[in-house]
């Protein structure tokens, strides 16, 4: 599986518009992976607004974003000589509108499936709403965050709910954001968030083959990420398998802005996932991956099993084999 911020596909325009490039070498790097994801979970995907479109134009009104991405994966994946095929699924989060028709950008998360795998619900109609919104004065201007939710059969028949997220910075409303030296994961409300996401997990997912996919903004250690692993219990497969402290993992990117590096995407999985490898996971920076430059943040790319009740296993590859630390 593969999950990844793709900024809107504007990341050579700072966020600030999409372009077709980005979108098209975003396309690129997915299909060149071998083996392909089978889920590919994406934050920061548009829906259509200004934004969207007026670096990179629409072919009909009705064009959505992840419609242009969807055709350019699949002539990346024709030129890659694969015959494989994805279909996708949108789940809109929040827009800003000039007018009814109008809007200025909007947000949303989308996932990505092989066409091996039988789809037999999503929440792509109504996805939930996981905003902590207390402050009455910007309750209406606050971003909407949101938890998409699939639930699959693989290739042998064993479902497994997959959930993709993108939590909220931490509010700058909060004293402990100016008092504190560490805030990514901190935020009150990205706590609250955290509690509202863990609820809606518990109470879809049928049974420990779960995984929760996303960019988080929260750090190793912080309390949003003891509150999922230290209090929920869910598993950190990328920690475990590759023996990192909170420390560690600290020091190994995911993202970036100016001259800040930090950790803030994750995977949290139930015990009946076992994952095997995060192999072509990269740390942000690292200038021999395949997707350096194209996001402000790397793509956290694993493979995992369903297997019967066996434990997993941790990585027994030799420290230079693990992922390369950050520079």
């Amino acid at each position: 599986m593969l999950s990844y911020n793709v900024r809107y596909f504007g990341h050579s325009t700072r966020g600030i518009a999409s372009t077709r490039s980005a979108m098209k070498r975003i396309a690129g790097a997915i299909a060149a992976l071998s083996p392909l994801p089978d889920i590919v979970c994406l934050q920061e995907v548009e829906t259509s607004s200004i934004r969207s479109t007026v670096a990179h134009r629409r072919s009909h009104p009705e064009e959505t974003q992840l419609t242009r991405l969807m055709i350019m994966l699949q002539e990346a994946l024709t030129a890659e000589g694969k015959r494989d095929a994805f279909e996708a699924y949108y789940f809109p989060a929040h827009a800003y509108q000039l007018s009814a028709k109008t809007q200025i950008y909007t947000t949303g998360l989308a996932i990505l499936t092989h066409r091996d795998f039988d789809v037999h619900h999503d929440n792509s109609h109504l996805p939930a709403d996981i905003t902590h919104r207390r402050v009455h004065a910007v309750r209406r201007l606050k971003q909407t965050r949101i938890c998409a939710h699939i639930r699959f059969k693989d290739r042998l028949g064993h479902a497994v709910d997959v959930f993709n997220t993108h939590l909220s910075l931490p509010t700058t409303l909060s004293r402990n954001f100016w008092t504190r030296p560490e805030r990514m994961g901190y935020g009150p409300n990205q706590i609250e968030e955290a509690k509202n996401l863990i609820r809606f997990v518990e109470a879809e997912r049928r049974s420990d083959r779960f995984f929760i996919a996303g960019d988080f903004n929260s750090l190793p250690g912080s309390p949003v990420y003891q509150y999922l692993v230290a209090q929920q219990g869910y598993r950190d497969p990328f920690a475990q398998l590759y023996r990192m402290s909170d420390d560690e993992l600290r020091k190994w990117p995911t993202a970036g802005f100016m001259r800040l590096r930090m950790h803030l995407d994750h995977i949290f999985t139930g015990p009946a996932l076992r994952w095997v490898d995060f192999d072509e996971t990269h740390a942000f920076g690292d200038r021999s991956a395949t997707f350096y430059g194209l996001s402000d943040h790397m793509p956290l790319i694993g493979r995992c099993r369903v297997p019967d009740s066996q434990r997993p296993r941790l990585s027994s590859r030799p420290p230079h084999e693990r992922p390369p630390r950050a520079t």
